[in-house]
């Protein structure tokens, strides 16, 4: 053995000892390139076999190793400001050209976050954790030079200290390249209070208040416990929302699991800020200090201060915000696919790419794989966005994929003709995904029986399939036996685009009562991207390799078409403790009247489920485990798009034809910015007589959903209509 593996092996050896795993990396490289690394769990006895010649050590980190984390500092910048931002730490390495530009510390349950420069994407700081690694000392940079062994005793130390330091630490940087980003202002507080600019006493008493709120968890009423926070700050201290959120922006949103980006957060206050409350405008800034001590979110969270019987049925769900940026990352396959859509796309679209390729996964794990309550992957995904902003893209990308893999046959035909021919397609192919264009209108006509009475029982076949996935499905019943067949654990899914009008208008009272709605998962992308040249590529042959790997599953053996035996999926201990807060969650909501909510709610548990299925499948093919991070990641997604499929539902679905014309008006109203003045509003409700509009608009003011104002002109006063 020469010196240099010795060196390599008892290094190896050194770093197990103090309680870190390693795994082998290429000479000179820096990312491990064997399979599996991330599970990879090396003993004393398994390290020869492994370093037993050139190459470099990589040191998992997170739990793995005690969950040692590494803080990698990636510019000059961070590295200089680093003493002042970041703990302490006993433990810290580089190399020659970069001295201490990793600081380690041990932080139990903290995960991996990314600072990036804004202007140029270049990373700025990582914190590494859990499923990531770091090379270390006697292994050689890429430039030659020697990695410093990781020596000394990395600080201990609490993650949403740790989190909020080198988030700061970031901004630092950030500001020393751009300057100070300037925050635009919000509108001033609800219920018309003057905005108040707050002394430095109020403030620290805000700040002290919000520090004792406890943080948002991913999974855990994260949603909730931000909006009370947000509401503390704007109406229990009356600070001006642009003052709430940077308070709530430094001091709270470091110690959420995930943090909230600036947009969602930005959300949260003006969403605050807009509503009204029962407790007197800056109550908690006017009460003596000892009447403000203790924290008490059920006089700001709107469901906990209303019981389920005090809860109007028409009262208006709220908005929950833009789709939220911690919920487009799903590593492994679907990462990779989003990836190439989003480099191919002529307008990138990565909502509208998560949902394709979600659909993508759920159909070649399609009856290989089952988690252990028996939920297959089957899914009914919708990707909506307004024309010309990019929808087809996705459905190329999914259909490219599968040609280049040679499972063509998984991919439906992609119009429906009936459910006679819908079950054909079933028979012939049991995992195959629908990939369906303009499923607004396809909704629209397919729910009428008389529009088009042979395409009207699709819905009701596509209803059975989604839920004969885990047993068998059976067509119609003939006279003739040879034609009566029976499909064992068929699994469909389907992956529609529509544009919004198409698809709200299609929504009623009937489809969402009858299921078919609930089943759906509703991604919507609001914004029409900008044009990029994008160029046109070659399905990446790690992806090809991916599809194929799956198409060569067969559990069940020679008889897999048939009667498929899929694998069990096992379900981790804490995943389980996520889902029982989803269905805690659940269950209050059955517990309201509101009928529409009840059929949304009941389906979320299960949709959660299925994609938290699909999360392990993308993460880890060969052993996908759902995990913490699987179950999170899939009960996030299920409530936020439960959630606003209730406000699109409220704002779309009539009950009867003069509260449709009251809806539409109101999304008149809204549109133009919440406010209009009557000449516009009656130019934009021409469709309505004379007569019509003014018993709508009568009844919108009666009912305090508009309110009548005037305003200066140089002739007469304006008669101007506001959203109350």
């Amino acid at each position: 053995m020469s010196d240099g593996s010795s060196i390599l092996l008892e290094s190896a050896r050194t770093y197990l000892a103090r309680g870190y795993a390693v795994i082998p990396v290429p000479a000179r490289k820096k990312i491990p390139v064997l399979k599996g690394w991330t599970d990879l769990r090396l003993s004393e006895g398994d390290l020869p076999a492994y370093f037993n010649g050139t190459g470099n050590i990589g040191v998992l980190l997170g739990e793995p190793s005690g969950w040692l984390v590494d803080v990698d500092l990636d510019c000059e910048e961070a590295v200089a400001l680093a003493p002042k931002f970041l703990p302490p730490t006993g433990a810290m390495s580089g190399r020659p050209g970069k001295p201490a530009s990793h600081w380690w510390y041990i932080c139990e349950g903290i995960k991996t976050r990314k600072h990036q420069d804004p202007v140029s994407k270049k990373m700025i700081v990582e914190l590494r954790s859990t499923g990531a690694q770091t090379v270390v000392g006697p292994s050689i940079h890429p430039s030659g030079e020697p990695y410093d062994p990781l020596d000394g005793e990395p600080a201990v130390v609490d993650a949403g200290e740790l989190a909020a330091a080198v988030a700061a630490l970031a901004e630092a940087v950030t500001e020393a390249r751009h300057g100070r980003k300037e925050r635009p202002h919000s509108q001033p507080g609800a219920l018309g209070a003057p905005p108040f600019q707050a002394g430095d006493a109020v403030l620290r008493r805000a700040a002290a208040y919000l520090d004792r709120i406890p943080p948002a968890i991913s999974g855990s009423g994260g949603h909730s416990q931000t909006y009370a926070a947000a509401t503390a700050m704007v109406h229990g201290f009356g600070l001006d929302p642009e003052a709430a959120f940077s308070m709530l922006w430094d001091r709270y949103n470091p110690r959420c699991e995930p943090p909230w980006s600036e947009r969602e957060l930005r959300h949260k206050v003006t969403d605050a800020a807009s509503k009204p409350h029962d407790r007197p405008h800056g109550w908690l800034r006017d009460a003596r200090p000892a009447e403000a001590s203790d924290v008490d979110l059920s006089e700001f969270n709107p469901e906990r201060r209303h019981g389920p019987a005090e809860r109007p049925r028409s009262e208006r769900p709220p908005d929950p915000g833009p789709f939220p940026d911690h919920l487009l990352r799903v590593p492994g396959f679907i990462e990779q696919v989003m990836a190439f859509n989003l480099a191919t796309a002529t307008r990138p679209q990565p909502v509208l790419a998560l949902a394709a390729a979600i659909c993508l996964q759920a159909v070649l794990a399609a009856r290989k794989v089952r988690d252990e309550r028996g939920n297959r992957t089957n899914v009914y995904c919708v990707g909506v966005a307004p024309s010309g902003a990019g929808k087809d893209n996705a459905r190329k990308v999914n259909k490219n994929i599968l040609f280049a893999a040679d499972l063509v046959e998984h991919e439906g035909n992609e119009d429906l003709a009936s459910d006679a021919g819908l079950v054909t397609a079933v028979e012939a192919e049991p995992a195959v995904l629908f990939q369906i264009d303009e499923f607004g209108r396809f909704l629209r006509t397919i729910g009428d029986p008389k529009k088009a009475p042979h395409l009207f029982n699709v819905l009701t076949a596509l209803m059975k399939l989604y839920s004969s996935a885990d047993t068998v499905f059976r067509g119609k019943a003939y006279a003739d036996k040879k034609r009566n067949k029976v499909v064992d654990q068929p699994c469909v899914s389907v992956y529609g685009t529509t544009v919004p009008e198409h698809f709200f208008e299609s929504l009623t009272a009937d489809s969402l009562s009858d299921g078919f709605i609930a089943r759906l998962l509703v991604f919507e992308s609001a914004e029409t991207p900008a044009r990029q040249r994008a160029t046109a590529l070659s399905v990446p042959e790690p992806l090809k390799q991916a599809a194929e790997w799956w198409g060569a599953q067969q559990p069940g053996g020679n008889l897999f078409k048939e009667h498929p035996k899929p694998i069990v999926v096992e379900t981790t201990p804490q995943a389980g403790e996520v889902f029982d807060a989803l269905a805690s969650t659940v269950d209050a909501e059955l517990g309201k009247p509101d009928e529409t909510g009840r059929s949304l709610w009941a389906r979320a548990e299960e949709k959660a489920c299925r994609l938290a299925l699909i999360y392990a499948c993308s993460a880890n093919a060969e052993k996908p485990v759902i995990d913490a991070d699987a179950a999170r990641w899939a009960c996030d997604l299920s409530s936020y798009l439960t959630r606003r499929m209730l406000y699109i539902a409220h704002e779309w679905v009539a009950d009867g034809v003069f509260d449709a014309r009251q809806k539409r008006v109101v999304r008149v109203v809204r549109k133009a910015g919440g406010k209009i003045s009557r000449s516009e509003l009656c130019r934009k409700t021409q469709w309505l007589t004379q007569r019509e509009r003014q018993e709508v608009i009568d009844n919108l003011l009666e009912t305090q959903q508009l309110r009548q104002e005037e305003e200066s002109s140089s002739t007469r006063p304006k008669v101007v209509y506001a959203l109350a």
